[in-house]
């Protein structure tokens, strides 16, 4: 198949990496120098070059905040049978465009970042089709994904950003917390350095993707959830009550019962 890629950030550049051998490639970034280190793929800088290439599949994996506007300035030059796909973290107003441009699409979400993303070891890691969208291109990411040795999982739009808002915003904002009031240790003990390594991890990530799973719009919810158990918490610790501090361990053991 014709894949054009639109973006050469770590994402994109990444989906080069895993496509590029099986089927013919291009990538399309107006910046040369996002470009340099990019082999087996066409490399394209000007939307003319887009329409020469004649894409059977168009991949947006550009930052959310730019992800549609970026498909209006491409879609003029785009063969009127070529799909046209998103790998968005976040899919408020997705449906209504897709809907309103008339073009068939596909939205996944490959739910790991490309600093996480070693594609030698991607069993443990999960992806998301949404349930919406062309047939063809659900089966080609569905094929993808299965190579790669991701779990998948279809699910509607909204149901996409509530599963999100869960799964990613809980952990991001617990990571983000522990990080802003942590201080260098010496001898930091096992549960710390676990912790710290997650941080870290999290925190090499680009700001623009933690934002976009940060601003889903189903987030407030789940950190407000948070607030409020802390608060228990804190009036458990403040109290020194044993049999509140019993209890509400017995809930969280639970809760994290396989």
């Amino acid at each position: 198949m014709k894949i054009c890629i639109l973006g050469a950030g770590k994402m994109g550049t990444w989906l080069t990496d895993a496509l590029c051998l099986d089927h013919e490639v291009a990538i399309y970034d107006p910046n040369l120098e996002k470009l340099k280190y990019i082999f087996n793929t066409q490399r394209l800088t000007k939307l003319e070059q887009i329409t020469e290439f004649g894409p059977e599949l168009l991949i947006n994996a550009v930052t959310l905040k730019f992800t549609i506007d970026v498909f209006k300035e491409v879609i003029p030059y785009l063969p009127k049978t070529c799909i046209i796909s998103d790998i968005s973290s976040v899919k408020t107003g997705f449906k209504e465009f897709y809907e309103e441009v008339g073009m068939r699409y596909v939205s996944t979400h490959p739910m790991f970042g490309p600093t996480f993303g070693n594609l030698k070891a991607l069993r443990e890691h999960h992806a998301i089709i949404i349930s919406e969208g062309d047939h063809l291109g659900k089966t080609f990411f569905k094929d993808f994904f299965l190579s790669l040795g991701l779990n998948i999982h279809e699910y509607s739009f909204i149901e996409h950003d509530e599963t999100i808002a869960y799964s990613l915003s809980i952990p991001f904002a617990s990571s983000l917390v522990f990080a802003s009031v942590m201080k260098k240790q010496d001898a930091p003990g096992t549960t710390f350095k676990k912790h710290y390594d997650v941080a870290k991890g999290l925190l090499s990530e680009d700001d623009y993707l933690l934002s976009e799973i940060l601003f889903n719009p189903f987030t407030s919810e789940q950190v407000e959830k948070i607030r409020l158990k802390l608060k228990e918490l804190l009036a458990i610790i403040d109290e020194k009550d044993s049999n509140k501090m019993k209890e509400y361990l017995a809930e969280v053991r639970q809760n994290i019962k396989e």
